[in-house]
């Protein structure tokens, strides 16, 4: 069986896309979860993962890290990964790779946080840059291949690399045209999506340097993590 270490669901972005992928494809695997530390994690993740990095995923004697290189890696031992027609796999494959190396923006700014809803002090012109493109780039593959995902009929790679935006629109109020808010509220309303919510929203860590990436740009509008204010905090 396949062993995925994660770190913290509130808070790794790139740990929920190899996880959701085991999760709606119904491959069976291990989680291991290690949890963030106060400054550098490199040494203890360096336990399990070459790169210092999560996610990694152990298959037998084998190391497999980095996002993408995982569901690559889980594609050609597993059926629906990506899109079976080839012309929906390889615009899948360009707009999960555009995620994988792109929006920076998004990413610096809208940092995910699951537990949280936040107000934003103000939408920079390269915050608003990436979501014009994601809004352009998601409302494309829903007309293009009819939905209701973004490569087809059902769940493939290229939406969990979307589903950390999912996340971060939720927690953002991020305002993006009315086809791709609504695909964000079905891949929310996913099983696997509301299992990874509801574990984030229970853990008993508080990560401060995470939190403060927040209150940088916004305002905490509410916090849905049980005891939050109580929690060890590293």
């Amino acid at each position: 069986m396949y062993t995925l270490y994660i770190a913290n669901k509130n808070y790794s972005s790139w740990s929920l896309r190899p996880w959701v992928v085991l999760k709606e494809c119904g491959i069976d695997f291990k989680e291991s979860l290690v949890v963030f530390g106060q400054g550098s994690n490199w040494h203890e993740f360096r336990k399990f993962c070459p790169s210092g990095l999560v996610p990694c995923l152990k298959d037998g004697d084998e190391t497999i890290w980095d996002s993408l290189a995982i569901c690559e890696y889980l594609a050609e031992r597993h059926s629906r990964v990506w899109p079976e027609d080839p012309v929906a796999r390889a615009w899948a494959r360009c707009a999960a790779s555009e995620m994988h190396s792109g929006f920076n923006a998004l990413r610096n700014i809208c940092t995910m946080n699951c537990g949280i809803r936040v107000q934003l002090h103000h939408i920079s012109d390269a915050l608003q840059r990436d979501l014009t493109r994601i809004d352009e780039l998601l409302s494309e593959g829903l007309s293009r291949f009819g939905g209701p995902f973004l490569a087809g009929d059902h769940f493939s790679a290229v939406d969990a690399f979307y589903a950390p935006v999912a996340f971060r629109f939720q927690t953002y109020g991020l305002a993006l045209g009315q086809q791709v808010s609504d695909y964000f509220q079905r891949i929310l309303g996913l099983r696997s999506m509301r299992d990874w919510q509801a574990s984030a929203y229970l853990e008993p860590w508080v990560d401060d340097a995470h939190e403060n990436e927040v209150t940088d740009v916004g305002e905490v509008t509410a916090d849905f993590r049980e005891l939050s204010s109580e929690k060890p905090r590293h």
